[in-house]
């Protein structure tokens, strides 16, 4: 069984809702939640992960053993989510062999240049259908 690591930060709003339709879905997977601060890693525990933490180290060693890492698209920007990504969690991401799920959250501030403008439900499906496919890949 393959470990999805799910990343977030200020609420957990996007984690959370990510983990729920994941659940529902009933993907074999261990969900592992971190979160940048305790808000975020509670609300993705209560959304159903297997285990949580919370911080820049738990970022750096969760994505060692990822298989697969999910979150928003600023989790592999410097100083993103109002300077709750440190460069070393950016780094993390971006450095791991994991296979990582990056969706756009139009509060990044970022655009990706030819990606088709879905609403955050489209995009959450798009995630866990993508997601489906590699946890099945072997």
């Amino acid at each position: 069984m393959k470990t999805l690591l799910v990343i977030d930060g200020q609420g957990g709003g996007f984690g959370r809702a990510l983990i729920e339709r994941l659940r529902c879905e009933g993907l074999p997977v261990r969900l592992h939640a971190v979160g940048t601060n305790s808000l975020a890693t509670s609300a993705m525990l209560k959304a159903g992960a297997d285990t949580g933490a919370t911080g820049e180290n738990a970022v750096l060693v969760g994505c060692r053993h990822a298989d697969l890492i999910a979150g928003p698209i600023g989790i592999v920007m410097a100083n993103s989510m109002m300077g709750e990504f440190s460069p070393a969690m950016a780094a993390a991401v971006a450095e791991s062999t994991a296979a990582r799920v990056l969706i756009p959250v139009s509060r990044c501030d970022t655009y990706v240049a030819g990606a088709t403008e879905l609403n955050f439900s489209q995009s959450l499906d798009k995630a866990v259908e993508l997601l489906r496919r590699l946890a099945a890949a072997e």
